[in-house]
This record gives C-alpha cells, structure tokens and sequence, in this order.
C-alpha cells in the first residue's frame, strides 16, 4: 500500500469498526418504550429508530442522549446519581436499564466487526499509521476485546474517559481533540472516519486534515449535510480517494468567503482564528508603482483591532523594512522576502539561516540585471534583501521578451537561484525548499499557536501565496482574492481587496460578539 496522506485516524467504535449500532438502537427503543408505556398509557408514541435515534440519541454519551431525547418529547426527569438502580425513573436509572437491556443483546448476538473495517486496519498498521477508536459508550473496551481488536488501537478514549476527564459530548470535538492530544499526531494529519451526525460535526469542529461519513445504511445526504468531506459505504473505498483527497479547483468556482461568513466562524467555534496575509493585491490593490501601493486608513484601523484580539501577520514577497515601514502596525508580524525575514512583538525575530549565504548571489544578479534592463522602458528591478523582483507591468508588449532573456541569463549564470512568478513580476530568490507556507509554519510554532486551540487563516491574490494554501488545506482557512488564473488550493475566494475589507469588518464584528457571549 503506498504512503498516506496522513498520519493518523480517529475511528467511532459504533457503526464504523462494530456493527453494534442496532443494537444500541434496539435497546434504546426497548427502554424508552417500555417507559414511556408506563408514564403514559398504550397510546404513548413509540421512539422511532430512523427518526428519534439518529436525531437525539445515536454518537452522544448516554446520559445526554436520554437528556436530548426526553426534551423532545417534553417530559423532565431528575438527573439523580450514577449510584441509582436501574428501575429508578431518573436520567441516571434510565441510563442503567439501556445498559443492561444492550449487553443482554450482546451476549446473545455477539460482536460483529465490519470486514471493510478489519482490512483497512491492517493496512494502515502496515503503513505505520497511528489509531485510536473513540465511542460515547462505556462498553467501548469490553467490546473492543471481544472482538479481538484490542492490539490494532493505540488509544480508546470512550465514555469512561468522557466523565473522568468532564468531556463534552458530541458535535463538541472533545473526544476527538482527547484521542488526537494522546495520539501525539497534528489535526492537519489526522483522519476521523464517523457514522452519526454529531460525530461528523465533531470531527469539523476539530479541525482534522478529513471527517470520512459512513453511509452503511445509505445515510448520504445527512452526513454530508452534517459537514463530512466525503461519504463512503465501506472504509476500502478510502485507498483510492485518498490519493486524490485535495487536488485543488479553479477560484471561480470556489464559495464566497463573505456569503459564508457563518460556516467560517463555524470553524472557530471551538479554536481561536491566527491571521495571516499578503500585501499587494491583497490588502491594497496591484498598482503600476510598487512604492505607490499604501496601505488604506481602514484596514489599518481594522488589523490594529483584529491584533489585540488574535495573532496577526503579513507575509509577503516585499522586503520586511518595506512592508513594515508601510504598514506601521506595531502590534502585528511582518514576515518579508516569503519568510527569510520574520520580525513581531515581544522581540519575536529570525532570518533564515540558508538564506543569508545567497546575499551575494542576490548582489551580482541585481548588478547584471540591472544593466542588462536600463534600456528597456518601463522595466523595474526592485531589489529586496532575500530576492530581485522584476516588474514588467509597464514594459511594452513588444519589450517583454527582452525582460525573459535577462532574467533568463541571470538564472544560468546564478545557479542557486530561483525563479518565481507573480503577477506582472518575475522573482529570482533563493533555490531553497522555503516559502510563504514553511514561515506560516514556524511562526504558528514559535508563537505556540497550538492546532488544538488555533486555525490559521491565510489571505493572498498571487501563485506565490499558493504555498501557504496548500500548507493550511487540511487543517485551516485559505482564502484567495481574485484569481491568478491557476488551480488554487483556497478554500474560499474574494473578489477584490474591497471585499478583503469587507471579510476583515465583519470578522471584527463577530470575534467581538463571540467575546461578549462567553464573558
């Protein structure tokens, strides 16, 4: 099998590993019915499995199910205590009597193992993948075993751990964040493969790399509905996609970032939003003179306001004193030449290493095209500490072969330099494996900014913002303004920087709302 696109998978025990959903679902209209025969009288409403389980009950701890479910029907209970016997009409003695009506189920039908499930298993331990199986019930180690599974799983975090530890049921990500902090694996590699609706929207709110629903008994549309990436009848069916998972599509066709504004707050429900961003084309429109591009009052105003309440950057391919300069935000991040050159608050600074041994490259190059471009009208070298852009948006069509050539010239005689395009521009920068996603990178873990408490968020116009799409995919926000005419690895697109104004506005507006709420 080749090498996956990840590292690790969260896999429910219910519906996806066993195939005990029916007969949780079995005892749960079991009890319910029987208690609602008693409370009510031989008119009462049976639960409806299709209906009532999926929707109140199915992926959720046991006691916030009978919770959920009770509430539906308008009936309350007291909470009572898990000492309470199973005959007692409270959330606790409701709970007990589910328990034992499931295991006399058990005992008589057994575990049965999805065979899909097994051979993916194998694999992935083949392939070193890290597993954890997480369930809401307390049965979940009792089951595993039984099933002989026990050796697959190198964490369970189930029901048992969820009231030791006070996790949150499900769609709150709380078992799924625990079993990826155990894991020791990051959300951008790690997989969560759900069957329930509330495990599926879970999964989204963790922030993981992919949430696969399981559609065994053809719930698609519900799961998709839910938030799952994709939908499968069989785990086998995720070798093959996996292998295309992310291609990356055309910017006209992505969704709108500020018609979507609700399901990206979505996204930070559960972690804080880190912002990062480029600078032409992007927080001020492209202009035929590079120095000419100022920042506008608004945005300013709006990225000071957005940096007292979450991590702000700019990553941009300008030279860090430049971009620094025109901005004049102290309390942000400026990381200059696509991430050589990073400086920010409380002395956060670092120039990468490999890049300074290519100043002296950079020196002659600038030298040679300089000459090479002082006839070409409209040309412009602008150097920068770590890379030589050459503008040629005023050249003459006709003079832009000249502009190739030179920059052409100037690679073969500097070999370990590199070129780079944006729009209207061509970059020569260092020939080293670093750029906009590798300083995105390093600049989440030098601030701490672990993935478990925040999602990056990136905003760029250019190919060479491409880098730090593709970097945040699976595991943050990607939003790109206009488009350069390639595939993008964006999530969400805007189509101008008066929109980039717009989104930054009413992110502002709802990080302030979401403050006040929980205060």
């Amino acid at each position: 099998m080749e090498k996956m696109a990840f590292d690790a998978a969260i896999l429910d025990m219910d519906g996806v590993i066993t195939r005990t959903v029916p007969l949780h679902a079995e005892a749960w209209k079991r009890m319910f019915d029987e208690f609602l025969r008693e409370k009510e009288g031989e008119d009462f409403e049976p639960l409806d499995i299709d209906r009532d389980y999926r929707t109140y009950i199915d992926g959720k701890l046991r006691q916030e199910g009978i919770r959920s479910f009770l509430d539906a029907r308008g009936i309350v209970l007291p909470e009572g205590t898990p000492d309470d016997d199973p005959a007692a009409d409270t959330v606790y003695g409701l709970g007990k009597r589910k328990n034992a009506m499931f295991l006399e189920l058990l005992e008589a039908e057994g575990v049965h193992v999805y065979e899909d499930t097994l051979e993916m298993l194998k694999k992935w331990r083949e392939c070193n993948i890290k597993l954890a199986v997480i369930s809401s019930s307390r049965n979940c180690r009792h089951i595993i075993d039984s099933a002989g599974l026990t050796d697959y799983f190198d964490v369970r975090v189930d029901g048992k751990t969820s009231d030791e530890e006070g996790l949150k049921s499900k769609p709150a990500p709380d078992i799924f964040l625990r079993a990826r902090a155990l894991l020791n694996v990051p959300a951008n590699r790690t997989i969560v493969l759900e069957d329930a609706i509330s495990g599926v929207q879970a999964g989204k709110r963790g922030g993981f790399a992919m949430v696969a629903g399981i559609a065994r008994s053809g719930e698609e549309q519900e799961l998709r509905d839910a938030g799952a990436d994709i939908v499968v009848k069989r785990l086998t069916e995720l070798e093959d996609i996996m292998k295309k998972w992310k291609t990356g599509g055309k910017a006209e066709e992505l969704p709108d970032a500020i018609e979507n504004i609700e399901a990206i707050m979505d996204r930070f429900e559960f972690r804080r939003p880190a912002l990062f961003l480029d600078y032409d084309g992007t927080l001020t429109p492209i202009v035929s003179d590079p120095d000419d591009a100022l920042l506008p009052d608004t945005n300013k105003a709006l990225l000071e306001k957005l940096a007292h309440r979450i991590p702000v950057g700019v990553i941009t391919g300008r030279d860090r004193r430049d971009i620094k300069g025109k901005m004049g935000i102290s309390s942000i991040i400026y990381a200059g030449s696509h991430g050589f050159d990073i400086t920010g608050p409380d002395g956060l600074e670092m120039q990468y290493e490999e890049g300074r041994k290519m100043l002296p490259a950079l020196d002659e190059a600038e030298k040679s095209l300089t000459d090479a471009l002082k006839d070409v009208d409209g040309s412009q070298v602008e150097r920068k500490k770590y890379a030589i852009a050459v503008h040629y948006r005023n050249v003459e069509d006709k003079d832009i072969e000249e502009v190739e050539k030179a920059v052409q010239e100037a690679l073969q005689r500097h070999t370990n330099l590199k070129e780079g395009r944006g729009k209207k521009v061509i970059e020569l920068k260092p020939d080293l494996d670093w750029h906009k996603g590798h300083a995105l990178t390093w600049l989440m873990e030098a601030l701490e900014l672990d993935a478990s408490t925040y999602i990056p968020v990136f905003i760029g116009d250019d190919i060479t913002d491409e880098d730090a799409f593709e970097t945040i995919q699976n595991d943050g926000v990607g939003i790109i303004v206009g488009t350069h005419g390639d595939v993008t690895a964006a999530a969400y697109r805007l189509r101008n920087t008066n929109d980039v104004t717009r989104l930054l506005d009413r992110l502002l507006i709802r990080i302030k709302q979401r403050e006040e709420f929980r205060s």
